[in-house]
């Protein structure tokens, strides 16, 4: 499933947040949207997901541009792809066998005990197999990730978005999720496209990306982000992936004491 985005603009109501966004993922692909805290990264994700209307622009997957289609269509296309949000959004009082059995539900024509069976597959898959009767409270945060990663793939879907997959994860669950995104894309061939400030996820598993300036209000720069940082495109993008302050925000140097020498 390939996804295109052709010149969308956000907005909350006057407040412009991002204009002049566009890109296309092919499948396959594992897509960074970038850029620091208050840029849009999570409000663009909700547009291509189809839960916040651009105030201009296009959002096509596989040509088909889900916000001129109707809402028979939008729901069509809803199936066709994951998403795993940064809080994983499980329901609580069901236990994850049942919250990706109420995925398959939603999005396959399967039976329920061939969506028990599917689901007990990608539960192994992420490697919690042996906690598909235990509740997301009985979770520790990392596994609340991989169970909805689990959910959002149960469909095999051509296309995944994933909102801050890491955050609020130790380096070590950080990086074994990193593996399974890759895992997951080599299985399946699906593009990914997921939002995240976390370097280590950006340099490990991202081919491609854009990166969001919060100050212009447009995209500054794109491409994969170990090309970026080689490369130094632009001064808030070095300065992001190398965690530094731009230069025109660098504090100054202190002046010197009173009778101090120059």
């Amino acid at each position: 499933m390939r996804l295109a985005v052709q010149d969308l603009e956000m907005r909350f109501g006057e407040r412009l947040i991002q204009r002049g966004v566009s890109f296309e993922v092919p499948a396959g692909t594992i897509f960074a949207v970038m850029g620091g805290s208050g840029c849009g990264k999570s409000t663009l994700l909700k547009h291509l997901v189809g839960l916040l209307p651009p105030a201009a622009g296009r959002v096509l997957h596989d040509g088909e541009d889900f916000w001129a289609a109707d809402e028979a269509a939008r729901q069509r296309l809803r199936g066709r792809f994951g998403m795993l949000f940064q809080s994983a959004a499980l329901w609580s009082s069901m236990t994850l066998l049942e919250n990706v059995c109420l995925a398959l539900a939603q999005q396959t024509a399967l039976e329920p005990a061939a969506q028990a069976e599917r689901a007990r597959e990608v539960l192994a898959w992420v490697g919690l197999a042996a906690f598909a009767d235990y509740f997301p409270g009985d979770l520790s945060g990392g596994m609340k990730k991989r169970a909805g990663l689990a959910r959002a793939i149960a469909a095999e879907p051509p296309l995944l978005f994933l909102d801050e997959p890491s955050a609020g994860l130790d380096p070590i669950s950080s990086r074994k999720l990193d593996e399974l995104i890759l895992d997951i894309r080599e299985r399946t061939g699906t593009a990914v496209v997921f939002v995240s400030h976390e370097l280590p996820s950006l340099f490990a598993i991202a081919d491609d990306g854009i990166f969001l300036d919060a100050d212009s209000k447009t995209p500054i720069a794109r491409g994969c982000p170990r090309e970026l940082v080689r490369q130094r495109v632009h001064p808030t993008v070095d300065a992001f992936l190398r965690r530094e302050l731009p230069p025109e925000t660098a504090a100054p140097a202190a002046a010197p004491a009173s009778g101090d020498p120059a």
